[in-house]
């Protein structure tokens, strides 16, 4: 199967995959010896293409890597994937444009799997959600907050919400943030576009350690990285314990790999 969007996904297929990464934490099986997936990475990512690329060679597959820019020749993407359905065993695209993996997706007989576009991040999402289930039990009667403009991790959230009912509120100019604060009990941002990087909008709405304080007791603070210190968030919070931590992300490596043994054994 492929997954694009948490969308494809419903609320007992989301356990299911929490379950299998579970079983993966200490495993040292290889279930894809043998098997081949083609990445299409740019040399910038660094946290997505690092645990993508281990997941498939800790399973015992390998890694063929290409930019993503190989996507972008006039050949039709319909013929791109004839050919690479001779010899591989999925594909993993981190590319800007959404519409070009759902119709790589849809003229494919390979699991097509999400590395990031422009529109959405659902992987990224589901290792957060994840962590969040081994943190806090109740993570789906928790408050999540999303301070910032409106984009991929936004709207990976929001397809999160609808699948499993999470209470989700997006903050953004002209919203206050004050009030919204006093109900949260995660607080997520994402990098500023450009129309936001200014002196106004980091006085109302970055997230600094004076306002985590006004959070829910035992609140968390889970920017998206990469994060810029002193734009969506300031120094003090992330040094503080309201910051989830680097190692909130170590379970990236885990969900990666239930994501691979998942999408390539589902129909």
């Amino acid at each position: 199967m492929n997954l694009l969007s948490i969308t494809d996904l419903d609320e007992q297929q989301i356990e299911s995959l929490f379950a299998l990464a579970g079983s993966l934490k200490n495993s040292g099986e290889t279930p894809l010896k043998g098997r081949t997936f083609v990445l299409f990475f740019p040399e910038t990512s660094i946290r997505t293409r690092v645990t993508f690329e281990m997941a498939v060679k800790q399973l015992g597959g390998e890694a063929v890597l290409f930019p993503p820019s190989s996507l972008d020749k006039r050949e039709e993407i319909k013929d791109v994937a004839g050919y690479l359905e001779n010899w591989c065993d999925g594909i993993i695209v981190r590319h800007p444009d959404f519409n070009l993996m759902q119709k790589l997706g849809s003229c494919c007989s390979l699991p097509v799997i999400n590395g990031m576009s422009r529109d959405n991040h659902p992987c990224e999402i589901l290792s957060d959600l994840y962590t969040l289930r081994e943190r806090k039990e109740n993570y789906r009667d928790l408050n999540y907050l999303f301070v910032g403009a409106e984009g991929n991790i936004y709207n990976s959230w929001k397809n999160a919400a609808s699948v499993l009912n999470l209470t989700l509120k997006g903050i953004c100019p002209p919203d206050n943030l004050e009030a919204a604060l006093r109900e949260a009990d995660v607080v997520l941002t994402d990098p500023l576009p450009e129309k936001h990087r200014n002196q106004e909008y980091y006085k109302n709405y970055q997230i600094t350690l004076k306002r985590m304080k006004k959070a829910k007791p035992g609140a968390l603070l889970n920017p998206c990285p990469p994060f810029y210190r002193g734009e969506e968030v300031s120094e003090d919070v992330i040094d503080s314990s309201f910051f989830a931590g680097y190692g909130f992300k170590k379970n990236l490596l885990t969900l990666q790999k239930a994501v691979l043994l998942y999408c390539v054994n589902t129909p």
